[in-house]
């Protein structure tokens, strides 16, 4: 079997993994992910019989109980480069046996759900929406490091999109990846297209203040694309990357956001928080539901 060798996991001294400081049996199979580190100490009082908490940099833990159900609160902190370290950490801690340092016969799947906050391109998605991302479009690069990555990616939407974007050749290669089945059935009423991770908040997205675009016509045409009837509905900087690895690991990954800027509209919502509190507890509710519940909802 093969050893995986200390410099390519690194195990920290009381057994946890390097960067998120949790040890194989903290983890939960339902785990919510939060960009704000502060986010998690908010989301914690949900939670009952906490039998743990951990902070290291912006990745701060914590796995306890929803009604009858054990989930695993982390902060990742901003950007796809954050969620390749909480993916392949999360991703070790599940399948991979920290004694020996060997991957585990019996492959675990974790359920792993992203609630963030999100601009919206369409005009028609207003602040306070949730949009659960059915695909994932990643223009950060990411998923490219990774063998398999055609196999788990939507080829010809990415096709489609690069010739609508006439896509400068300096950008890295879109890919498109669909989020998990499983949690997308638990989100029904939410508004459902594709969202766009973008591996920056400024010009990546559009947002001019002093260095003016590359593509002048960026946003508009994201605005335009369209595919199979799927439009893109929004922005934020993480989903592609956990929607693409757990599809590359056999987890089950997605991403639901609400909208607090309206991109179209140039309106933004800063006093979100309150409705944000909101949005988790049903977030948690869906990821925490039994599979014979969603065929209620």
């Amino acid at each position: 079997m093969k050893i995986i060798e200390p410099s390519e996991l690194v195990i920290n001294s009381d057994g946890s993994v390097f960067h998120l400081h949790i040890r194989p049996e903290q983890l939960a199979d339902n785990v919510m992910l939060v960009g704000d580190p502060d986010r998690v100490a908010l989301l914690r009082g949900m939670l009952s019989n906490v039998e743990y908490v951990s902070q290291s940099r912006e990745f701060v833990s914590a796995t306890g109980f929803y009604k009858d159900k054990r989930i695993t609160l982390l902060s990742t902190g901003i950007g796809t480069d954050n969620i390749d370290i909480v993916m392949n950490e999360l991703d070790a801690l599940a399948n991979v046996d920290f004694e020996t340092r060997t991957i585990r016969k019996e492959h675990r799947c974790l359920k792993i759900l992203r609630l963030g906050t999100s601009g919206a391109i369409q005009p028609d998605i207003p602040t306070g929406s949730m949009v659960y991302s059915r695909y994932s479009a990643g223009i950060d690069g990411l998923l490219n490091w990774y063998q398999g990555r055609d196999r788990v990616c939507d080829t010809d939407m990415e096709k489609a999109f690069v010739k609508h974007m006439n896509w400068s050749p300096l950008l890295a290669a879109p890919y498109f990846v669909r989020n998990s089945e499983v949690l997308e059935s638990r989100f029904e009423g939410a508004v459902q297209g594709i969202t766009l991770s973008a591996p920056g908040f400024y010009g990546p997205q559009g947002r001019v203040i002093r260095l003016p675009m590359a593509d002048p016509e960026y946003l508009s045409k994201l605005a335009s694309f369209s595919y199979n009837g799927l439009k893109i509905t929004n922005f934020e900087m993480e989903g592609s990357a956990i929607a693409g690895l757990a599809r590359l690991m056999g987890h089950e990954g997605a991403t639901v956001c609400m909208i607090i800027a309206q991109r179209s509209r140039k309106n933004m919502n800063v006093d979100y928080k309150g409705l944000m509190m909101e949005k988790a507890e049903e977030a948690i509710e869906r990821l925490a539901m039994e599979e014979s519940a969603i065929e209620r909802i």
